[in-house]
């Protein structure tokens, strides 16, 4: 038996047969040419066509620039204008705006004569503290530090770091604001034989070196060329604790003796 296209059958484009051959493979599930050799499709790329693609890539990250530096304002204002001697301080020191960010209440003056015996130096004035420096349980406590070298109190010069009660200073910014300039001014003014200052912040800014170590040799130090003076820990950590008191006593024995 032989088959033919029917008589009348409808001419079939070259096109439209090329179109049924793919929808059957289409149908079969073949829908991409496969070879088995590899191709290099980027082979004979022009130049730019590769700058092109690396201009795709991703940009570099953002990283922000540095804030600018913050100036701190200078504690006490211009040195230029400091007073040049003691009693001018010391009323200076209660009414000078740039020592305390523009506040003047409750502050508390500096107490004693100039040339003392010993000028002692402790961070802030006492929280009941309004005319008298270290009028409370430090001050009796201090009073006590003092008959045991030898000394009564109007021989001592006895001043504070600060000009009113802080309960926690902000050390870092004091001494970015140069804190130490003015302390060592104050000194300067007073012109004491020998100096103790009860306060590890305090005497670190007078240039001490507060490393902990049993030698009590370890925190005698100078302040300038000519004050010796020694480091000593608060008279609120002395009176938190007592076994602190014995070895400040070794201490000032030994620096007596120096």
């Amino acid at each position: 038996m032989t088959l033919s296209r029917p008589p009348h059958a409808p001419s079939v484009s070259l096109s439209d047969q090329i179109a049924a051959a793919i929808d059957w493979w289409r149908e079969a599930g073949v829908d991409h040419d496969f070879a088995d050799a590899a191709r290099d499709w980027l082979a004979g790329r022009e130049p730019a066509a590769t700058a092109l693609q690396e201009d795709r890539s991703q940009p570099p990250a953002f990283v922000p620039p540095a804030p600018p530096p913050v100036e701190v304002p200078r504690i006490g204002g211009d040195p230029a204008g400091w007073p040049q001697d003691l009693a001018a301080f010391a009323a200076w020191w209660l009414a000078e705006p740039a020592l305390d960010g523009g506040l003047v209440h409750a502050r508390v003056p500096p107490r004693g004569p100039k040339n003392a015996e010993l000028m002692v130096l402790v961070d802030h004035p006492e929280a009941g503290d309004s005319d008298v420096l270290l009028s409370g349980e430090q001050g009796r406590l201090l009073g006590a530090i003092l008959a045991a070298l030898g000394l009564t109190a109007d021989r001592a010069y006895i001043a504070s770091a600060l000009p009113r009660h802080m309960p926690h200073p902000d050390w870092a910014a004091l001494r970015a604001g140069k804190l130490a300039d003015l302390l060592l001014h104050h000194i300067a003014l007073a012109e004491p034989k020998r100096l103790i200052v009860f306060s590890p912040h305090v005497s670190s800014l007078l240039g001490h070196d507060p490393a902990n170590s049993p030698d009590p040799a370890r925190q005698f130090y100078h302040v300038g060329a000519q004050i010796p003076a020694l480091a000593a820990p608060g008279l609120d950590s002395l009176m938190a604790r007592p076994r602190g008191k014995a070895a400040m006593w070794r201490a000032l024995l030994d620096w007596q003796g120096a």
